[in-house]
């Protein structure tokens, strides 16, 4: 437990969370949405500041990033505790424990320790993921700046839904991020998520604007937002911010409180990735399909597949120094470490 660095005090013992766009007001003794951020005595304390729940080290692609350290293997870590609420988590035996139900989960890690068992496994970079990052904000933090001083990149993978004052004051730490952009709807966001559109679409611009290399993801789920119209509005969107950002286009199987939809037809994800095509963007990938076409990266001048892979595994690489092998054109992306 640490007390929060984003926060002010109010009147009549409450104080302020500006972790992350909910910007609790948290009365004496009570949780933000996160669950995992109290006021005690008109303190704001993180309680799971140095209590990783998950820590694992996973292909870099799997977060999933394409364009960033391609073949490199990512440190990552998670705490427990999410600001959104969603129907079909794939993490919530992680993400949606309660603090006020159950004891804080999670072995004890310090920044440090987690910063050396990295480097001690050859990883180039640390991910902050599984969870939401904004709800463990300190402990990332803390983490990140020790990073930046080994040279290990920082990733956070990340539902977007950040204060303007904390993703401003972490991104100097920043060095790439997934963001999911599930739905292009403020009524589908509110329903299935707890949270709103405009947050995330904020923290994608600022993000881009700040020279974060960001990929962004989107669930496409059968009946919300799977429509040829919903998917040309997302497209669009990250075309007009910048047609080099890779968007993934992932399958949906059920899961969680969401066990009453099929999963996403194939057809359904190749559709989407030609909305994306359509849009002008460069990069549409298809996720959670292993042997689809949709996996490898092509080089959008000459059209050579630079990068195939299969799963998380990379076959082939066929860029150097950042450029296609073929005909010598830039790709997008962060190539080396």
């Amino acid at each position: 437990m640490k007390e929060a660095k984003l926060y002010s005090r109010l009147e009549n013992g409450e104080v302020q969370c500006y972790a992350c766009a909910h910007r609790c007001r948290i009365s004496e003794g009570r949780y933000g949405i996160c669950r995992v951020r109290r006021n005690m005595n008109s303190v704001l304390y993180s309680l799971v500041y140095g209590k990783a729940i998950a820590v694992h080290v996973d292909p870099i692609e799997k977060k999933p990033l394409f364009h960033m350290l391609p073949g490199s293997m990512s440190f990552s870590m998670a705490t427990m505790g999410c600001n959104m609420h969603c129907l079909n988590c794939q993490n919530s035996d992680i993400s949606q424990i309660a603090a006020e139900n159950s004891r804080i989960a999670g072995s004890e890690i310090m920044p440090e320790d987690l910063v050396r068992m990295a480097s001690g496994r050859g990883c180039q970079s640390v991910s902050y993921t599984y969870t939401e990052p904004a709800v463990f904000w300190d402990y990332a933090y803390d983490t990140a700046g020790l990073c930046r001083e080994k040279g290990i990149k920082n990733i956070f993978v990340t539902n977007g839904y950040w204060s303007e004052e904390g993703l401003q004051e972490m991104m100097p730490r920043m060095d790439a991020a997934n963001v999911d952009l599930k739905f292009f709807d403020d009524r589908l966001y509110r329903k299935f998520c707890g949270a709103r559109l405009k947050p995330v679409l904020d923290t994608i611009r600022r993000m881009q604007e700040a020279g974060v290399w960001i990929e962004i993801t989107t669930l496409v789920i059968p009946g919300l937002n799977d429509e040829e119209e919903h998917l040309s509005r997302i497209a669009d969107f990250i075309a007009d911010l910048d047609p080099d950002i890779p968007w993934h286009v992932s399958r949906f199987y059920p899961t969680y409180r969401m066990m009453d939809r099929r999963a996403t037809p194939v057809t359904t994800l190749e559709r989407a990735r030609q909305a994306g095509k359509n849009a002008g963007l460069r990069y549409v990938y298809t996720g959670n399909v292993p042997g689809n076409e949709g996996e490898s990266t092509y080089c959008p001048q000459c059209g050579t597949r630079v990068i195939r892979r299969y799963g998380f595994q990379i076959i082939e690489n066929q860029i150097t120094d950042g450029h296609c092998a073929s005909c010598r054109a830039a790709i997008a992306g962060r190539w080396a470490g």
